[in-house]
């Protein structure tokens, strides 16, 4: 079906939740209008990129072993759930985000990317952490 990329293409950029599609090298490929809006950097401005933009130098270090890891052995840590994790939005504040992960393979079965769904929980976290704080509602 000659539609189908086009429509794939359609389906991402519609999708309310952050999306990102990332090479076997960790550069942005793809990006859509609700990761726009989270991390503050337009397409124009993230492909080509390195995931390094949204990622906290602290944990910049670990993401690159799981990710390494991922391609090289087709699978990911987190099985496609939902992990909670900080990011940085282009003005430089923290986000927390849910995100969920799932390999994109080649014909022959080998990792040749990764696709990383986020949701802004940012809110959430911290009005949790200001109920842990103070013992109670805020």
């Amino acid at each position: 079906m000659t539609e189908a990329p086009a429509l794939a293409e359609w389906i991402f950029d519609q999708m309310a939740d952050a999306a990102i599609y990332a090479d076997r090298s960790g550069t942005i490929v793809r990006w859509n209008r609700a990761a726009a809006a989270l991390f503050g950097h337009s397409a124009a401005e993230a492909l080509g990129q390195n995931l390094d933009m949204i990622i906290p130098e602290r944990l910049r270090a670990a993401h690159w072993r799981g990710f390494e890891a991922a391609m090289a052995s087709g699978v990911t840590r987190t099985h496609g759930r939902a992990t909670l994790t900080s990011a940085i939005h282009k003005e430089g504040r923290k986000l927390y985000v849910e995100m969920t992960f799932a390999l994109v393979v080649d014909a022959d079965g080998s990792a040749c990317g990764s696709v990383a769904v986020a949701r802004d929980v940012t809110a959430r976290v911290e009005q949790e952490r200001a109920v842990a704080r103070h013992g109670g509602p805020v």
